[in-house]
């Protein structure tokens, strides 16, 4: 299996699992974890998903013999192909579920576009990152929205010019990443952080992503006041607002808190 989804309490694992490949991915692991997202953004159970990979890499990209079978194609055949990669960002983008990322190894090309579509995205501090499509005539087009995004414009161009190896030190600089930890502590930093997600309230936690959206790279006018005043407003008197100013008055756990030992999963 070159893609696994796995529920564990309120956790679901989508794990890229083709280590022989260096878990490459191809037009069918792309559609596999475009289902996997879907499955898990959709079950009512799962408060977080963890998109990781086994093997000593996170994913060498694309599978440059699926590239190579495309590039005999035509440019119709090209477009549709491309067009379910960009269904897979977006579908990560706009998953469900906050996705936190787990990077080990080597992340290239088309693996950045996975790792900066997630939420949160924490490495081992040996991991290294190349946007490379550049050596190979090609541009990293699909993915750009979100890795431009992350690293900004001024970054980007020297970045998807260059096709230079990035250290996790660098990749955190950049926005890559998050955090680059010592390789032994990268799970534990990512429980840490699961468990801080099991604090905060489901569906503010999703708006958080149309907040930073509405207000990113705009000037501080009139719609953008209003527009926030709104949502503040809306979020208030909604159940999760009210549930959370209780629950905090009456210095109870809220009802998504999570208080059990599945904090040790």
């Amino acid at each position: 299996m070159t893609v696994s989804l796995t529920l564990n309490h309120d956790l679901a694992y989508i794990t890229l699992d083709n280590p022989e490949k260096h878990n490459a991915f191809d037009n069918t692991i792309i559609e596999l974890l475009i289902q996997a997202f879907n499955d898990a953004s959709s079950n009512d159970q799962v408060r977080i998903i963890l998109l990781s990979a086994n093997g000593k890499h996170f994913s060498a990209g694309a599978d440059l013999s699926w590239m190579k079978r495309m590039g005999e194609l035509d440019y119709e055949q090209n477009l549709a192909d491309s067009l379910r990669l960009a269904e897979l960002m977006s579908t990560i983008d706009r998953a469900g579920k906050p996705v936190i990322c787990r990077i080990q190894g080597a992340a290239f090309g088309g693996a950045l576009g996975l790792i900066c579509a997630c939420d949160i995205a924490i490495a081992s501090n040996d991991a290294r990152f190349c946007l490379s499509e550049v050596k190979l005539g090609i541009l990293p087009a699909v993915i750009s929205p979100y890795v431009v995004r992350a690293i900004g414009a001024r970054q980007a161009q020297r970045y998807f010019m260059s096709a230079e190896v990035i250290s996790a030190a660098v990749a955190e600089r950049l926005g890559i990443v998050h955090e680059q930890v010592p390789s032994d502590q990268l799970d534990s930093r990512i429980q840490a952080i699961i468990v801080a997600l099991r604090q905060g309230a489901p569906k503010a936690q999703l708006k958080s992503r149309d907040l930073i959206e509405a207000v990113s790279a705009r000037p501080i006018d009139t719609h953008v006041i209003h527009h926030t005043a709104e949502l503040i407003a809306a979020l208030r008197t909604a159940d999760e607002g009210r549930e959370g100013l209780g629950a905090f008055l009456e210095k109870r756990p809220a009802h998504w808190s999570i208080q059990t030992g599945a904090d040790n999963d």
